[in-house]
């Protein structure tokens, strides 16, 4: 996808979207709390949701094979991060435009912590969007993906998927609707938890207790005990 086509995210429609995207998926990332957050998006100066609970985002954005914004990296490498870094993960129309979706997924969810969330958005491919966007792309739009297809992909990583909604308009527009759901709307967003690891019980070695011995004793004999 060339640096032209991707541009196509900075049209007012898609930032409309963008928009009724973050209005729809603030009422549930409000519960999220931690430290850090991650958001990788395909669009240039997104800015992620105010989320008084999350106290630092890292801003990545995937522009021609590379991550840039906070850092610098190659996006068909992992993640520059350590496992389990991330309180949530936002992947805002990333995996449209990564070069390996399902290894970024994967990638994901390996940053992500043990109940952490994993939010998705993008465009659905079974809308009227489509035509508009393979004209405003002459004919190199992104690759638009099913939820049912990620849905997939997500269970896969085990994660437990929690929603899945339309969202944004039914037609290509420049202005953001306040309902920001619609049930045949231009994109969807999908948000799953991730599973956290059971702990191995302790199992307790009973320690054995010696039994008094009478030595020399018969057996129902008592010792005299003088006064």
């Amino acid at each position: 996808m060339s640096q032209r086509d991707q541009d196509i995210y900075t049209s007012a429609p898609l930032r409309s979207l963008l928009a009724e995207e973050t209005v729809a998926l603030v009422p549930e990332l409000q519960r999220c709390s931690g430290t850090h957050a991650l958001m990788v998006s395909a669009a240039r100066q997104d800015a992620p949701p105010v989320l008084p609970l999350l106290g630092n985002w890292t801003r990545l954005r995937i522009n021609q094979g590379r991550y840039d914004g906070d850092l610098r990296a190659r996006s068909d490498e992992p993640l520059p991060f350590v496992d389990d870094a991330f309180d949530l993960v936002l992947l805002r129309h990333a995996l449209e435009v990564a070069p390996a979706p399902l290894a970024l997924l994967e990638e994901a969810s390996r940053v992500l912590a043990p109940g952490g969330v994993l939010a998705l958005t993008g465009l659905h491919p079974f809308s009227a969007w489509l035509p508009w966007m393979m004209w405003r792309t002459r004919g190199h739009a992104p690759a638009m993906r099913s939820p049912l297809l990620l849905e997939r992909w997500v269970r896969r990583i085990e994660l437990d998927i929690e929603r899945v909604e339309r969202v944004g308009r039914l037609w290509p527009s420049s202005s953001a609707g306040l309902d920001a759901t619609h049930a045949f709307g231009g994109g969807y967003l999908l948000i799953a938890r991730k599973r956290r690891r059971m702990s191995a019980p302790i199992r307790l070695k009973p320690k054995a207790v010696p039994s008094p011995v009478n030595v020399g004793l018969a057996p129902g004999a008592r010792r005299n005990v003088a006064h």
